[in-house]
């Protein structure tokens, strides 16, 4: 995990991001123990903080603040507890609530990364005199040539996180460390019950954190305010004939199934998915699964982890734990276009096309648009 700083020094003070869980725990306990200075923090990013967590529902309550701070005892670490809450709320939750106003998906995990873990924790600690930030996701950093830091997928594909990654930019990559990014999640629940870490066994977190039940539509409709661009509306058939109600647009999202209650039937009898959300007409249309396949897509606000490709034939992800697309990828300034070789199905503007040139990250970008063709 040692590697060296910007200017050839070695990591020596490194600030731990510890969530309470046992990835961030054992992630700190490894830099320790690789002989790093070790401090720990954990962020709080919630205005009002439950005092338990449901299960493996959300995190940054009370509970996984203890859990953090008895994780840094046993490591033998100094802990401190950041409050980073109104910035979370303005740059995560009110960019999550804009977005399914305006008809999109966003991926807060992901924005999360960009502008709170490796933004604003990252610039507080280089200004504090740390070299790195250690985090637990599941990464891993390689030297590349001409002394870059790459990014690659971690070994365990059922844990990757590399698509939230994503966004992390060269100068982010080179004061940032994943000890976590070679190992299983297997592995890792062992090692921290070796270490005696009380969180060895502690379910992770699921979902958005600050959706702590996991009702999205829920959320947003006791959340939005006025900023809900409609609070009722027609969902139509591709033939624009009437088929449901809904509650307000900003409580679907393209490719969604469940939860339509749509009041007739399709004539085929075939289930129906969302394929448009028209939030100023305040429509939500719906149709077959095959007219979700999606054969190319704009990006824009692009985030390179290094030199941005002009043209790149590689592979695209486009969720989080979603499946990897052959593509061509075309960079012209900040646009960039992706043309699949294979049709992707249930793709939405807001989500993050993440570009993999073989294991290795090479950037992302925001999807403004995508073509389905005949």
């Amino acid at each position: 995990m040692r590697r060296a700083g910007p200017g050839g020094e070695a990591v020596v003070k490194v600030l731990a991001a510890m969530s309470g869980g046992v990835d961030s725990a054992v992630a700190a306990a490894r830099a320790a123990e690789a002989g790093h200075d070790v401090t720990g923090i954990h962020l709080a990013l919630s205005r009002n903080p439950a005092s338990y967590r449901s299960g493996a529902r959300g995190c940054c309550t009370i509970e996984d603040a203890n859990d953090a701070r008895r994780a840094a005892d046993v490591i033998g670490i100094p802990f401190y507890v950041w409050d980073l809450s109104d910035r979370f709320h303005a740059d995560v939750v009110e960019d999550f609530m804009d977005e399914y106003a305006a008809g999109r998906t966003p991926n807060p995990c992901l924005r999360c990364n960009e502008k709170i873990k490796f933004a604003a924790v990252l610039d507080r600690a280089l200004g504090l005199g740390f070299d790195a930030v250690a985090t637990g996701h599941y990464a891993q950093l390689r030297e590349g040539p001409d002394g870059v830091v790459e990014m690659h997928r971690a070994v365990d594909d059922g844990k990757d996180q590399s698509y939230v990654l994503g966004v992390l930019d060269q100068a982010q990559l080179r004061h940032s460390l994943f000890p976590l990014g070679g190992s299983t999640k297997a592995d890792v629940r062992a090692e921290a019950a070796e270490r005696g870490l009380r969180v060895a066994d502690k379910p992770d977190s699921h979902d958005i954190c600050f959706v702590a039940d996991g009702d999205n539509a829920g959320w947003l409709r006791e959340k939005m305010g006025d900023r809900a661009p409609n609070r009722a509306g027609p969902i139509l058939d591709e033939d624009g004939t009437e088929v449901g109600r809904h509650e307000g647009t900003f409580a679907f999202t393209i490719g969604q199934r469940r939860g339509l209650r749509l009041g007739r039937p399709a004539p085929d009898g075939k289930p129906r998915f969302v394929l448009d959300i028209e939030p100023v007409a305040g429509t939500v249309t719906v149709g077959p699964r095959e007219r979700l396949a999606v054969h190319g897509l704009r990006g824009e606000r692009p985030r390179w982890c290094g030199t941005p490709p002009s043209r790149l034939h590689g592979t695209v992800q486009l969720r989080a734990h979603g499946a990897e697309h052959p593509a061509v990828v075309t960079v012209a300034g900040d646009q960039v276009d992706v043309e699949l070789l294979e049709p992707a199905y249930g793709v939405a503007p807001g989500q993050a096309a993440v570009v993999y040139d073989g294991t290795r990250v090479v950037g992302s970008a925001t999807i403004t648009s995508t073509r389905r063709d005949p």
